[in-house]
């Protein structure tokens, strides 16, 4: 046979088809063409897959197993806080007004508080009217309303040393007021005489000492208006904005007290570590967001 004579454009022309059908080149023996392997790369959790995204909770490890429990211990803290609709955790900072509250020592034995709601119902005031008859009754009472209320001012003298009613550090329950009112009053006077032991009922409801958001939180609870406690800083977001016609809550991220039918419940100002949260006299109330309880 007579040999063919291959010119280097041939040849030159023959290699290129070889590379372009894929019988050489830097791929290895047996290893699928490149496109084939790009669908496994890009698989959230895929076997195998040198980039995939590990799913938290599916054996993820390294920074995805941090987020899980990082969004866990969120959780945890929410549901601790009760319910805020629309906010975030907030947490309670230094209370500035710790230093007039008489703080005493988180040790100190006093006993402890029942539960708010055990309290609410203990010092309701027989016969109280439903809150649908108050609201049907409220024009033609307001005038007996307002007059109750100056005579009870009267009766209501400081002790001396501070702001705190004397007494027995409680307050009369009125009976022409909603029935959630009386039980917020009687939640007050449970723990009136309580001591001021900053983040007292947070933990739990029942505790031998209260902090500023422990003490509104307690009293909102005996008038069924709360279900779990609160800090300040969330209260300052809480019910419904502006001045309530019975409750007033005053509060910031640091502090926080109310006005319950016209007299005042704080733990600042008091007369003494055992004196009563309820004040004779209006605190100070530059700085405070200004809620109410909805319908109270």
């Amino acid at each position: 046979m007579r040999a063919t004579r291959l010119t280097f454009a041939t040849v030159v022309a023959l290699v290129a088809l070889t590379v372009a059908l894929g019988g050489c080149g830097e791929a290895g023996v047996g290893d699928p063409p490149a496109g084939a392997r790009a669908p496994s790369a890009n698989l959230v959790g895929g076997a195998g897959a040198p980039n995939a995204t590990p799913r938290a909770g599916a054996g993820a490890t390294g920074e995805g197993t941090a987020q899980t429990g990082a969004t866990a211990a969120t959780g945890a803290t929410n549901a601790a806080a009760g319910s805020r609709p629309g906010a975030g955790v907030v947490h309670e900072v230094a209370d500035p007004e710790e230093a007039r509250s008489f703080p005493v020592p988180a040790s100190v034995h006093h006993r402890s508080a029942s539960t708010p709601s055990v309290a609410g119902e203990a010092a309701v005031a027989a016969g109280a009217p439903s809150d649908a008859e108050v609201r049907r009754e409220l024009g033609e009472e307001e005038q007996a309303k307002a007059q109750e209320r100056a005579n009870q001012r009267k009766v209501l003298t400081p002790v001396a040393g501070g702001a705190s009613v004397g007494g027995n550090g409680t307050i009369p329950i009125p009976t022409n007021v909603p029935e959630a009112v009386q039980r917020v009053i009687a939640g007050g006077n449970a723990i009136a005489d309580f001591p001021y032991i900053w983040g007292g009922g947070h933990a739990s409801f029942v505790a031998n000492g209260y902090d500023c958001s422990g003490s509104v939180s307690y009293a909102l609870a005996a008038g069924g208006l709360l279900s779990a406690p609160l800090v300040s800083g969330d209260l300052a977001s809480w019910g419904e904005p502006g001045p309530g016609r019975w409750i007033t809550i005053y509060a910031n991220a640091g502090h926080t007290f109310m006005n319950v039918d016209g007299v005042w419940f704080d733990t600042a100002g008091r007369s003494g570590p055992y004196a009563s949260r309820w004040l004779v006299s209006t605190p100070p109330l530059a700085g405070y967001a200004v809620r109410h309880p909805p319908g109270m």
